[in-house]
């Protein structure tokens, strides 16, 4: 297969902190940044402590990439002028936005030079995507759903690798999530991926820094440079 042997970038590690106050997000976080390429400020975290986790965690890393995971729906300026002020790097935003709503998210961006992901739903819509990519959109998720993974009703398949081929041929930077374990990960094996993101698997860890280590050494084993 001709893309497997095409030199594809290494993918960045994601920790997800979808913890419900700052202590439980940062005990892993601290124990694991050694080998955290970004770090996201979860919905659930956000939710319950505010932007002061964004502004807090950029505080302590002021130099790793930190994403807001804030899921805009509308009022797209507003949210994403008040991430990027409080020290997001990303911000992302759901499928079922406008697109109204998405070039305004991308043109806050802009001003603070930041970058916007569009999170994707179950249904995928390619016609949609290049428009989000002819407004400036940079990142895509493909996932798992927290809901139905928990459920054991949703596997990886070859679906998915073929949206990640096809959104990256787009030009996305594309991430997947959704319960990665270092089982999962060979899975992907030859396929564009940019970001994998790891939450529980790092955060619940007894050993966070241990974890995080074997995902990235799994992550340089599929994807040599």
């Amino acid at each position: 297969m001709a893309e497997a042997t095409e030199k594809l970038a290494r993918p960045r590690l994601q920790i997800a902190l979808d913890t419900t106050d700052m202590p439980s997000a940062l005990r892993p976080l601290n124990a694991a940044i050694d080998q955290i390429d970004v770090i996201e400020c979860g919905t659930i975290l956000i939710i319950a402590e505010g932007l002061r986790a964004v502004r807090e965690i950029r505080a302590l890393y002021p130099d790793k990439t930190i994403l807001a995971d804030v899921r805009i729906a509308e009022a797209g300026a507003l949210i994403a002028r008040n991430c990027f002020e409080a020290g997001a790097n990303w911000v992302s935003v759901v499928a079922g936005a406008s697109l109204t709503t998405v070039e305004q998210v991308v043109k806050v961006a802009d001003e603070f030079g930041g970058e916007v992901q569009i999170e994707l739903g179950e249904d995928y819509d390619a016609d949609k995507a290049r428009k989000w990519k002819e407004l400036g959109a940079k990142h895509v998720i493909v996932h798992r759903s927290r809901d139905a993974e928990a459920a054991g009703t949703l596997k990886w398949g070859e679906d998915d690798v073929e949206r990640i081929r096809e959104l990256h041929a787009m030009g996305f930077t594309v991430t997947v999530t959704g319960g990665v374990n270092v089982r999962d990960i060979p899975f992907f094996e030859g396929a564009p991926v940019g970001v994998i993101i790891s939450g529980r698997g790092i955060v619940k860890a007894d050993d966070p820094l241990a974890a995080a280590t074997e995902l990235k050494n799994t992550i340089r084993t599929v994807w040599p440079e």
